[in-house]
């Protein structure tokens, strides 16, 4: 499980990731359909079956949302240095594509291609999808008493026909009951853009809730991100502390403030005494100077 700073704001987001396979036919090749979960930040694998021992047959592609043709990421072992992420991809030893530290930017289509002796290419297709919650734009609006709204969207490469495939969004609370269910929540669903959001007053005891997002088929979680409530109060001084602070800070004063008057009065009074006593002793010396 991974922890991400939800912007500036104190409020914690928190992720796990599922890989789920699917297989179908196409023609007289197989393909093999793998989807894989991830949030920012995260380092994921994306497999590659049955390619050869030293991956000189295997090419890996990347087709993004946008794109007019893919993109070629490895070919032959050799990384494409001309890709801006470059420094984030490895091929692993059994072909396996790794991408360290995930963005947004990385969901969309990769495909593994693999020419073994010659024959016609096999090639898998993986779907990185990526899942977010959009938090509250400010700290300030995490207070007891105002209206909050958390978006959680699903980019995926297919996500036009995935959540109306069977893929859902659902908002539950910690023990993994439906909001829905609650009337204090507002649910607002949106299955052809894989987008769900939620709308609820704050209130006192909801500092350090937490609700979570998640993506499901049929009774299967895929994959989830939560977001757990922190109030401003607990990292700044409340009201009723900095009175506290300052009622404090009054009563020492009044305390040291005689003592300080005091002090002050017993050194003028011995600078006074000491002026006094030099006085004779300069009319003496004058006087004797005068002889």
């Amino acid at each position: 499980m991974s922890h991400i700073s939800a912007g500036t704001d104190n409020s914690l987001l928190t992720s796990h990731r599922i890989n789920t396979h699917m297989h179908y036919v196409s023609g007289t090749s197989e393909v093999e359909d793998i989807h894989v979960f991830f949030t920012d930040g995260e380092n994921v694998t994306l497999p590659c079956n049955n390619a050869s021992s030293d991956c000189t047959s295997t090419t890996w592609t990347y087709y993004g949302e946008g794109y007019s043709k893919p993109e070629v990421l490895f070919s032959e072992v050799i990384k494409k240095n001309d890709i801006e992420r470059h420094e984030r991809l490895n091929l692993v030893s059994d072909c396996s594509l790794n991408i360290y530290k995930t963005t947004k930017e990385d969901y969309g289509l990769y495909n593994c291609w693999k020419n073994v002796n010659g024959e016609r290419p096999y090639t898998e297709n993986v779907y990185l999808h990526f899942l977010h919650v959009s938090p509250p734009s400010t700290q300030t609006e995490i207070r007891p008493g105002s209206s909050v709204t958390l978006s959680c969207q699903l980019y995926s490469f297919d996500r036009h026909t995935l959540c109306i495939r069977g893929l859902k969004l659902v908002w539950v609370n910690e023990s993994g009951v439906d909001l829905q269910t609650d009337s204090r929540y507002q649910i607002s669903s949106s299955p052809e853009h894989c987008n769900i959001t939620l709308t609820t007053t704050l209130l006192n005891e909801d500092n350090n809730r937490e609700w979570r997002c998640q993506i499901t088929e049929g009774t299967d979680v895929k994959t989830s991100v939560s977001y757990t409530v922190k109030y401003l109060a607990d990292s700044k001084m409340s009201f009723g502390s900095l009175l506290r602070v300052i009622i404090i800070i009054v009563e020492i004063a009044a305390v040291t403030t005689p003592t300080v008057i005091l002090l002050q009065i017993i050194c003028e009074r011995r600078a006074e005494n000491k002026r006094r006593a030099e006085t004779p002793r300069r009319l003496s010396d004058t006087y004797y100077n005068l002889e």
